[in-house]
């Protein structure tokens, strides 16, 4: 998976995870505990990122990069890099249906920002992550229109 990819799998837990928080639903236990574990290791390196993170959905969160900014955290840290890995890892295996729906709608998002000469393809990786998604990692039943 493209280190990109990895990034915004993370980021998306995290903001799924708070979304369903105030609906009232539940994600596995292992999914939590990973999340808070990657916030805490990304907050030593990227406090910023982390509050920015936070303020998200009540606050317009420029996702890409918020991604970017993950990735770069994960490059320059070892520690924020394994969290991350262990983050995307249990969100893969997360079979709440709705979870998956919000980090579907996520890579929606980052779909549709504008595209800068300068910066990564967000089309190219909100495709991968759709695909990730997609794939037999996640039990959940997903479509796309």
């Amino acid at each position: 998976m493209e280190p990109l990819t990895t990034a915004a799998i993370a980021a998306g837990s995290i903001i799924a995870s708070k979304a369903l928080e105030k609906t009232g639903e539940k994600i596995g236990e292992t999914v939590w505990y990973k999340i808070n574990q990657f916030v805490a290791t990304l907050e030593k390196q990227s406090p910023h990122t982390v509050t920015a993170i936070d303020k998200a959905p009540e606050q317009p969160l420029d996702y890409g990069t918020a991604v970017l900014e993950i990735e770069f955290a994960a490059k320059a840290n070892a520690e924020v890099a394994q969290a991350e890995q262990e983050l995307v890892t249990a969100a893969k295996a997360e079979s709440n249906p709705h979870f998956i729906q919000y980090i579907q709608q996520l890579a929606d998002i980052l779909k549709s920002q504008p595209q800068q000469a300068s910066t990564t393809n967000y089309q190219k990786l909100a495709d991968e992550i759709k695909t990730v998604i997609q794939g037999s990692t996640f039990k959940a039943p997903v479509t796309f229109n």
